[in-house]
C-alpha cells in the first residue's frame, strides 16, 4: 500500500485550496485539527473500523463529535473520506495541511536546543538571524538538554542545524578513527 502522506495529499491540497479561496486557513486547521484527535481515539477507531457500519454513518459519527468545529464544506470533507474509506488518513492531512499553512503565510516552527536556558535576548537574536536564513517568521520553542554539552541544536521539519558540542565531539571521534 502507498505511503499514507502519499495517500493524503491529494486530499490535504484540495482542502488547502478550498480553505485558502475561502480564507478560511485558520477555521479548516483547527477543524483537521480536532478531526484528526477524534479518529485517533481507539474508541472512534473501533466505530471507524466497524464493517457493519456504512461510510454515511462512519461520517455522520465523525460529524456528531466534531460538529461544533465543522461547516458545511468540512462536513462534506468528511463524508468524502468515509466514502473513499480514508478518515483513517486524517492526522496525516491535518499535518500536510499545517505544513502548507505555515508556507503560505511564510512561517515555520524552530524546535530550539540548548545545553542552558536563554534568555530572551538571546532567543530574539537567534530567531531574527533564522528567520533572516529561512526568509520567514520564526516561531520557536525552546527546551534545555544539559546532555548536548553545549551549542544548539534547531529542528524543523526535516532542516536540522546540530550545532552541539556533543556532535562536534562526536565528529571529531569519527575523523580521528578514520
Amino acid at each position: 500500500m502507498a505511503e499514507l502522506n502519499t495517500v493524503a495529499r491529494p486530499y490535504t491540497k484540495a482542502a488547502f485550496e478550498y480553505a485558502l479561496d475561502k480564507g478560511n486557513l485558520d477555521q479548516w486547521s483547527n477543524m483537521l485539527s480536532v478531526a484528526a484527535q477524534v479518529v485517533q481515539d481507539s474508541a472512534m477507531a473501533q466505530v471507524l473500523n466497524n464493517p457493519a457500519l456504512t461510510y454515511e454513518q462512519k461520517a455522520e459519527v465523525l460529524i456528531s463529535v466534531c460538529e461544533a468545529q465543522m461547516d458545511d464544506a468540512g462536513k462534506n470533507f468528511a463524508f468524502l473520506l468515509a466514502e473513499k474509506q480514508r478518515l483513517a488518513l486524517l492526522p496525516e492531512i491535518a499535518l500536510q495541511f499545517e505544513q502548507l499553512k505555515a508556507a503560505q503565510q511564510k512561517s515555520v516552527d524552530i524546535d530550539l536546543t540548548t545545553a542552558y536556558e536563554l534568555d530572551d535576548s538571546q532567543q530574539q537574536k537567534l530567531a531574527q538571524a533564522l528567520s533572516t536564513k529561512l526568509g520567514r517568521e520564526v516561531k520557536m520553542t525552546s527546551k534545555v538538554d544539559k546532555s548536548i554539552l553545549g551549542g544548539v541544536v534547531i529542528r524543523s521539519n526535516d532542516l536540522v542545524i546540530d550545532g552541539s558540542v556533543r556532535a562536534r565531539l562526536a565528529k571529531l571521534a569519527e575523523a580521528m578513527n578514520s
